[in-house]
């Protein structure tokens, strides 16, 4: 209590604390700012979670092995097909909903045992899709939910080779996530928006 009566008795003592304590709070606040979009910030992931190089090594080198025994060519999972007629502004929902298809539906099953760093990426992805649990759709979410079946159908479809093929193109998924879910320059300005 003695300090307290000190600090207050100087005003160095407060500009202290307000410096060394307060502060500190108000620049970390997960509080949205007045005025602003909270739907938008829930989509939004910091880029220094894709920034890690021992996981984004851990991530492409997982892809690379599994791609080499991925004998189909033709098909795709992850690519530009998902964002056909979804906007920009749901297609970081869109891509939470396709890594939690992944995690949940092909890592997390027998091949985590079959590959190295499976149960890494695993979490790692987990914890972006953690961090995005506010993240909702805006507008009609029938085009998302028609995207999302049709990647299951074509990964049921390829049989094995499915899990196989998702696998392989972590390396896709993990950029993908980064585009939509970060504030990152888009490559060649010229981008149509949906």
């Amino acid at each position: 209590m003695a300090s307290l009566q000190t600090l207050s008795k100087s005003f160095p003592g407060w500009v202290f604390f307000c410096c060394c304590c307060c502060l500190p709070l108000l620049l970390t606040s997960s509080l949205p700012l007045k005025g602003a979009s909270t739907a938008h910030h829930a989509c939004k992931l910091r880029k220094i979670n894709f920034q890690q190089p021992y996981i984004r090594n851990r991530t492409y080198t997982l892809a690379k092995t599994v791609h080499a025994s991925d004998k189909d060519t033709d098909n795709r999972l992850i690519g530009q097909q998902l964002f056909v007629n979804i906007k920009e502004n749901n297609r970081c929902y869109l891509m939470k909903r396709v890594v939690e298809f992944v995690v949940k539906d092909v890592l997390l099953t027998e091949v985590k045992y079959q590959y190295p760093y499976v149960e890494e990426v695993a979490q790692f992805l987990a914890s972006l899709t953690s961090e995005l649990s506010s993240c909702k759709f805006s507008g009609q979410k029938e085009h998302i939910e028609k995207n999302l079946e049709q990647m299951k159908k074509k990964m049921e479809q390829l049989g094995e080779n499915g899990k196989t093929k998702a696998i392989g193109e972590l390396d896709l998924l993990f950029d993908y996530m980064e585009n939509a879910c970060t504030d990152v320059p888009k490559k060649g300005g010229n981008k149509k928006k949906n």
